[in-house]
């Protein structure tokens, strides 16, 4: 084909095999990648087979060039031109550091053991043995490739599996973006958008049909656009480098802040990575008209979305914290006042940990009813991978028993996936069901729960109990006032009533290795009446709690709008009136985000100034 036409295949080709790629990502990175190890291995083995072939036919001395010796020669003697040259040079090891972008996959002795025993060994083949031919056709030959030290007679096979490792490493980005996208959306970084767990059986593989199509549009975009590999591969080594130099400065932090070292040590790690890669990224830089700019203007727009969203989130929460309302108020509602309790389970969704969400109040103030059981539920991410099944539940009540009112902190890792509704909803009950039982238990049998401490730490959350975390064990045999044995649930989490935060709790040690006997010296027949008493109303409250379940759940959300204050800067403005409820209107709302059927739903319209 001559160079004219052949233009014209290449682009065609390259967008068909996009659009396969990407319309293949719905059946799962289980489906489509049975074949993607076998492939990178033979990539692999292949490029390393033809560079030991070009060493061995046409320089066996090339080794010598691992020297660095040579590349302080050859930086003093091209100058600026070597300079220049290292944002190509760079484009060597893209791609091989993806590898440690999948630490959340595999183990950090698997990544280490692959990098150093194939990888990085196969790279530095492949690479000497194009050194090794260049060394004796460089007067020869006009352009320099790959393709150009591969045998004529192997290079359509090598062209085949280079197609396929291509695809492959474009499967590990994509898979990786639909990882970032979910985890910063847990971490309320990120609009919320439609996120399908295509297996049972491995956790973590994700498709994100908005993100895929969407990378899909930009990926044909920017190859019809650049055209060629130049500008795209200026386009990678400028990203690349970013992320080295991002790694780096990062690392140093966390050098003090995590592993406690002394500030010079992290000084030193910095300056020494951080001036090789400044001298990378300067050469980067100087492409910035020639593909360059495309990563720094994505980069830009995303920390934009990134940050209005995570504003917003953050005004929206703190208008709640103000606006809350007291316990006391809720308390204080009645038939006195007008207000009926109507069968069923009314699940109030808030952010708050503690207090009366403000849209609870609105919803009670235009119709004057609800439920007889009552949960403030708050679902919490919390910024740690996985939460234990049996650790996720923080259970307490809201006021006295008789009110039937609960609070319910749910707490979910960032890679956690998020139960479907209808589970969701038993297991809610099933947790509600144990507090009720633990919460007899503790009360009238071996300590106060909800004691005269608590009232006197808050004034307007004095009838909130602390929370504790209800996990697999239910209290369901226990005595009343005589406890022999061991406890075991999971931990123990105490939650103080001024508490905002899940951050806040307090985590004590398991009691499951101390064996407890308490005996209190009471007389048998006031004893015998005390616990019959206790196992009536206990029997009591389980009873309203299954009975409301069977009567339906309603689902109470609050369908929020934001707008910025009058006197605002005009950028806030920009940002809270147009970005963010741009963003808000065509990303999912929180009832498709917990599924919740719409005859179940009811939704409070609330008006955020901030």
């Amino acid at each position: 084909m001559s160079k004219d036409h052949h233009q014209y295949a290449v682009i065609p080709i390259t967008c068909f095999i996009l659009v396969c790629l990407f319309a293949l990502q719905h059946y799962g990175t289980h489906r489509i990648g049975s074949c993607f190890a076998p492939v990178v291995l033979i990539w692999l083995l292949c490029i390393s087979t033809l560079g030991l072939y070009n060493i061995f036919h046409w320089n066996p001395h090339v080794y010598q060039a691992l020297s660095p010796y040579y590349m302080l020669k050859f930086l003093k003697k091209t100058r600026k031109g070597g300079w220049m040259s290292l944002g190509g040079i760079l484009l060597c090891i893209t791609g091989s550091e993806a590898m440690f972008a999948d630490l959340g996959h595999f183990s950090y002795a698997a990544i280490q053991i692959a990098f150093t025993f194939l990888v990085y060994p196969a790279l530095i083949l492949a690479y000497m043995g194009q050194a090794a031919y260049l060394s004796r056709h460089h007067h020869t030959i006009h352009k320099i490739g790959f393709y150009v030290s591969v045998p004529e007679s192997v290079r359509w096979p090598v062209l085949v599996v280079a197609i396929l490792a291509s695809v492959v490493g474009s499967q590990a980005i994509i898979s990786g973006t639909f990882s970032i996208i979910n985890q910063s959306q847990s971490l309320g970084c990120f609009p919320r958008v439609k996120v399908v767990h295509t297996s049972d059986k491995i956790h973590g593989q994700i498709y994100i049909p908005e993100i895929n199509w969407t990378l899909m549009i930009l990926c044909i975009a920017v190859t019809i656009g650049f055209r060629d590999t130049k500008h795209m591969g200026n386009a990678s080594g400028l990203a690349v480098m970013a992320v080295m130099l991002v790694t780096t400065c990062l690392t140093s932090l966390v050098i003090i802040l995590c592993w406690h070292k002394p500030p010079i040590v992290a000084l030193c790690f910095l300056l020494f990575f951080g001036s090789i890669e400044l001298l990378y990224f300067s050469a980067s830089l100087i492409k910035f008209l020639e593909g360059a700019w495309l990563p720094i203007l994505l980069a830009l727009f995303l920390v934009t979305v990134m940050f209005v969203w995570h504003y917003a989130t953050i005004k929206k929460y703190e208008y709640d914290l103000h606006n809350k309302v007291s316990l006391e108020w809720l308390l204080a509602l009645g038939p006195s006042l007008g207000i009926a309790r109507v069968p069923g389970i009314g699940l109030v969704f808030t952010d708050l940990t503690s207090g009366i969400p403000a849209n609870f109040s609105r919803f009670v103030t235009n119709l004057p009813a609800f439920h007889r059981v009552l949960v403030f539920v708050c679902i919490k991410s919390v910024p740690v991978p996985f939460v234990p099944p049996d650790e996720r539940y923080l259970v307490g009540r809201v006021g006295p028993p008789a009110h039937r009112s609960y609070r319910c902190i749910v707490r979910y890792g960032y890679r956690d996936v998020h139960q479907d509704v209808d589970s969701f909803e038993s297991e809610l009950i099933n947790r509600l069901a144990d507090f009720i039982r633990y919460d007899w238990y503790k009360t009238h049998g071996i300590a106060d729960v909800c004691n005269e401490d608590d009232g006197s730490r808050s004034g307007s959350s004095s009838s909130e109990c602390r929370l504790a975390v209800i996990g697999t064990v239910t209290f369901s045999g226990l005595p009343a006032f005589d406890i022999e044995g061991s406890i075991q649930p999971a931990s123990v989490s105490i939650r103080f009533p001024t508490t905002d935060s899940t951050s806040d709790a307090i985590e004590m040690e398991p009691v499951s290795v101390a064996e407890r006997r308490v005996r209190f010296a009471i007389d048998n027949e006031l004893e015998t009446d005390t616990q019959s008493e206790t196992d009536v109303r206990l029997q009591e409250e389980v009873q309203d709690l299954y009975a409301a379940q069977q009567a339906g759940t309603a689902f109470i959300l609050g369908h929020s709008h934001v707008r910025a204050k009058q006197g605002s800067s005009l950028i806030k403005r920009l940002a809270i009136n147009f970005a963010y409820n741009f963003l808000r209107r065509n990303c999912r709302g929180p009832d498709v985000a917990l599924k919740v059927p719409p005859a179940s739903l009811l939704e409070v319209g609330m008006v955020y100034v901030v």
